[in-house]
């Protein structure tokens, strides 16, 4: 009894989540989250002009209340949808990304708090590159290039430092509100780092020394085209990786459903093969033979029926098997007589 609760059990789970995997992985339903986030997105920019807010206040939060029921809704689906392995749900980081954004604005603590309520509702916004397979490569890719940007960030700190140095120290008397001190420097260089006011600089350093003009051509050489290059190649070489994850991401999607139609497959020719080997036995048995293994057949597959649960696809399997019994008695009908022995004693008798 036990047994057969489970195996109930773990086939409605399966029946929930074929039915709820045909609702998430459609077209529309993709469509619908996307314009439900860009509404929710227009909604939150809405409130933010005070006239409005204030007039329509409690609209404005009925329609909150209506985006945080149906993203419930869409995380429920979505939960459903790995009801026949629970696990494989948290195995996707969007899935885990996306439940901590909707289940956020649960928390009482977070919704008696209205800027952290507006700080999560403003991260369903990156929802949006769920959606987006472009936005979701380049922000994979703004991710995987965090480490070489650290990089970058350690080297332009460095290089900003010596400069800013070398600057205090010969311009410092000549030109304290730029050189003054380190900080000064730092920010003066940094500023000149994006080519913002470079000829004042340069015009003002050659009235100080023609010497200058070696600083500035070398500091802009190395900070705006050395450094900016590096961040580019580093940031190009992370939008490559994250471009060569999609693609392997999507071809194990495509390998994982390639090997349960194979699994599928090899499931049919072994029916197939059961058939075939029912029919050389039955040809070679005279009709007696015929009905019993018929009879056989039938009271299993009804015995089969009613101990089983209700499911489409062995409803099928079952109906195709009676209709390849059907086929083999039609067959078995058709064949001529068994021929009758010759006598023992021989012809010359």
């Amino acid at each position: 009894m036990s047994d057969q609760s489970a195996v109930v059990g773990r086939s409605h789970r399966v029946r929930v989540a074929e039915r709820c995997r045909e609702i998430t992985e459609a077209r529309w339903f993709a469509t619908a989250v996307f314009l439900l986030i860009l509404g929710n997105a227009a909604v939150l920019g809405v409130e933010t002009y005070a006239g409005v807010s204030a007039r329509w206040h409690t609209e404005l939060q009925t329609v909150e209340h209506l985006f945080l029921a149906a993203f419930t809704a869409e995380m429920v689906l979505r939960a459903g949808a790995h009801a026949s392995r629970p696990l494989d749900f948290f195995r996707d980081p969007w899935n885990v990304f996306d439940l901590v954004v909707v289940l956020a604005a649960f928390v009482p603590a977070a919704r008696e708090n209205s800027t952290v309520l507006r700080l999560l509702r403003l991260a369903r916004v990156l929802r949006a590159a769920r959606f987006l397979p472009q936005l979701r490569i380049v922000l994979v890719a703004v991710g995987r290039s965090l480490p070489g940007t650290v990089s970058f960030l350690l080297v332009g700190a460095l290089l900003l430092y010596v400069y800013a140095m070398v600057g205090w120290v010969f311009f410092a008397g000549h030109d304290p509100e730029h050189f003054g001190s380190i900080g000064r420097a730092v920010l003066t260089l940094f500023l000149l780092m994006t080519l913002d006011g470079l000829g004042d600089a340069v015009h003002a350093g050659l009235e100080i020394s023609r010497w200058s003009f070696l600083y500035y051509v070398s500091y802009v050489l190395i900070a705006s085209f050395v450094l900016v290059n590096v961040l580019i190649g580093v940031v190009i070489n992370s939008l490559e990786e994250a471009r060569e994850i999609e693609k392997a991401e999507m071809e194990a999607v495509g390998q994982k459903d390639a090997e349960k139609a194979s699994v599928e497959t090899r499931a049919v020719v072994k029916g197939v093969a059961a058939t075939k080997a029912v029919d050389t036995d039955a040809v070679g048995t005279d009709a007696v033979g015929t009905d019993v293994v018929d009879t056989a057949a039938r009271g299993s597959v009804d015995r089969t029926v009613v101990g089983t649960v209700d499911d489409a696809g062995l409803r099928e399997r079952i109906a195709a098997a009676r209709r390849a019994l059907d086929d083999i008695e039609s067959a078995l009908s058709a064949l001529p007589p068994p021929r009758a022995h010759a006598p023992a004693d021989g012809p010359w008798e």
